[in-house]
């Protein structure tokens, strides 16, 4: 069975919105014009409409039609626990990785770190950095220190992919929970290098210690993204008192 034919206009019109095809603040055609393109009732084009309007996609605005008020900016799920490649896919973003830095080091070099992860002065840490990049440009730095002895023998080719994958479907261990903490923090050498000069220089940073489902504390992830581009999105209900 094809699909509906709301469904048809509501994904084409989201595609031309994200592909920015159609860009913020510009107005999408009229009711009257899809109706007449798509060959369809008034009430299966405001079914798509109406969608766009629950996705965050348009506005309605009485006399001017729908606006796109959708901006290409990074929102992503921090209440869940998901690789960047799940939620890449999950939410159809077109990023690509590059890792700029891929070694081994001794805990003691970072002493914040090995405390978080409440690690022994010999332990050994893989520190990798990887950009997350849109059309060329640099959107996300994250940043990982994960204790060795649980994770050994990952590659560059894990990091460039998914090294959730890695110790999900290779090591066969299972990631249960991650404690994550979000601030606003000024550009660092390293910012300015990957972001460029951006006005304010600021990253939203989120950092989060992840634990196995045998709660032993395994990754310390650091991941940057520019301030101006960020929102962070949850739903929340009043509680009756």
């Amino acid at each position: 069975m094809g699909k509906k034919k709301f469904v048809i206009i509501y994904e084409t019109l989201k595609e031309a919105i994200l592909s920015e095809e159609l860009t913020y603040g510009e107005r999408i055609p009229s009711e009257h014009d899809l109706v007449e393109y798509y060959e369809a009732s008034r009430e299966t084009v405001r079914k798509a409409l109406n969608l766009l309007v629950s996705d965050g996609m348009i506005q309605k605005i009485r006399g001017k039609g729908s606006v796109v008020i959708y901006q290409n900016i990074t929102e992503f799920p921090f209440a869940d626990l998901m690789s960047f490649s799940e939620v890449k896919n999950d939410l159809q973003l077109q990023y690509q990785t590059k890792v700029i830095k891929f070694r081994q080091i001794k805990a003691e070099e970072e002493p914040y770190i090995k405390e978080q992860l409440g690690l022994t002065t010999n332990a050994v840490l893989w520190h990798i950095v990887r950009l997350r990049m849109l059309n060329g440009k640099v959107k996300i730095i994250d940043e990982d220190y994960l204790v060795a002895d649980m994770v050994p023998d990952i590659t560059i080719e894990d990091a460039q992919s998914s090294i959730y994958h890695y110790i999900e479907h290779v090591l066969e261990l299972e990631i249960s929970y991650s404690n994550k903490t979000i601030t606003f923090e000024p550009f660092g050498e390293l910012e300015f290098e990957q972001f460029g000069n951006i006005e304010p220089p600021y990253t939203a940073t989120v950092r989060g210690i992840v634990h196995l489902k045998n709660t032993e504390r395994f990754q310390y992830n650091i991941s940057k993204h520019l301030a101006t581009e960020f929102r962070f999105n949850d739903f929340s209900r009043r509680r009756k008192l």
